[in-house]
């Protein structure tokens, strides 16, 4: 498996978006929790093509156009047309005094607030000012982000914004957009799987980027909605495989699970995990990588990066041969489920 094994996002159109394995997700380098240098992001960004990766994912929100902008001075050496790209819409970033920006987990950032918006005019203009951002004319896929429960609070919250995409005619612009061939795909990127099944049953998406939440430690999504993906041909783009960090650190102290520390089972049951890979003389982190893509939806991962170091440890992670028998055992042992399908059955 290398990261420049390419699939198909989405075959059911005339035009499919041809992803390679492994992506590069842009939120690191919008300076997520501290600074990233930008010799350091561009490093990164040249690392990652340099090793066959050619899909690469941002978003306005990630360092408030910081991850975009940065994503386009490495487009002006890559070429766009060697390269496929996805950015999201949501959230409008407006100019603003100091004390009004809006608190997010990044830092050193341009001086902007947040504005939420999934109309119409909302997606229009928040793909006008990526595409300036990023300095293309078009990108190959664009995602709904954050109308799930984790990123607006409650599940009412949700619901409004979801009836906000399809009354207020932001899923008009984004089928326009597609019909027109100014993009290829539509999804949604987000940390849920419930509200990409609940999309799905209300309109017509290519893929989704779902972080966090088909992971070592979360396979929920067995249940109805992977199943429902292969069944209409939807891909997924697979963010957040460490779970936050700690399928990447082990069960450290201090060690992170979906943004804070790890809860005592959570803890126990990566253990359990660990001691498996460790009889097979294997790394967690490789074998954390390699099992989301032995499901047929999962079309590529991003796992993130901030050097040119780390996105080479990605790519040798993916390559890293893993014995059956550590899939076997976790398996027996009832640390992932038995109707997970596993990378060797892909």
């Amino acid at each position: 498996m290398k990261a420049s094994d390419t699939i198909l996002l989405n075959n059911r159109t005339k035009h499919p978006v041809v992803l390679t394995r492994m992506g590069f997700g842009g939120a690191p380098l919008g300076n997520l929790y501290r600074k990233v240098e930008e010799t350091d992001a561009q490093a990164a960004l040249q690392a990652a093509y340099d090793c066959g990766i050619r899909y690469f994912d941002t978003a306005p929100q990630y360092g408030l156009g910081l991850s975009e902008m940065r994503f386009g001075e490495a487009i002006k050496r890559f070429g766009r047309d060697n390269i496929q790209l996805s950015t999201k819409i949501g959230r409008l970033l407006v100019d603003c005094a100091p004390d009004e920006v809006t608190p997010e987990a990044f830092v050193d950032v341009p001086q902007k607030r947040i504005v939420f918006d999934y109309t119409y005019d909302g997606v229009m203009r928040s793909y006008e000012a990526s595409r300036e951002r990023i300095g293309v004319a078009n990108a190959d896929i664009l995602l709904i982000h954050d109308v799930d429960v984790f990123s607006q609070g409650s599940q009412e919250a949700s619901d409004a914004k979801v009836r906000e995409l399809f009354d207020g005619g932001g899923y008009r612009a984004l089928s326009e957009l597609r019909d027109a061939g100014e993009i290829v795909a539509i999804g949604a990127g987000v940390n849920e799987w419930q509200v990409c099944e609940r999309l799905l049953g209300l309109a017509d998406f290519d893929g989704f980027l779902l972080a966090g939440r088909y992971t070592l430690l979360e396979q929920e999504a067995l249940d109805s909605f992977l199943p429902l993906c292969v069944e209409r041909d939807v891909g997924i783009i697979l963010g957040g495989p460490y779970n936050s960090g700690i399928l990447a650190t082990g069960a450290v102290p201090g060690a992170k699970y979906n943004y804070a520390d790890a809860p005592a089972p959570i803890m126990e049951r990566v253990r359990k995990i660990e001691a498996v890979c460790t009889a097979y003389d294997t790394r967690l982190i490789a074998v954390a990588l390699q099992f989301v893509l032995g499901h047929p939806a999962v079309k590529t991962v991003i796992p993130g990066a901030v050097s040119a170091a780390e996105v080479e440890a990605n790519v040798a992670l993916l390559q890293t041969s893993i014995p059956g028998t550590v899939w076997s055992d976790m398996r027996s042992e009832g640390l992932i489920r038995p109707d997970a399908p596993l990378p060797e059955e892909n």
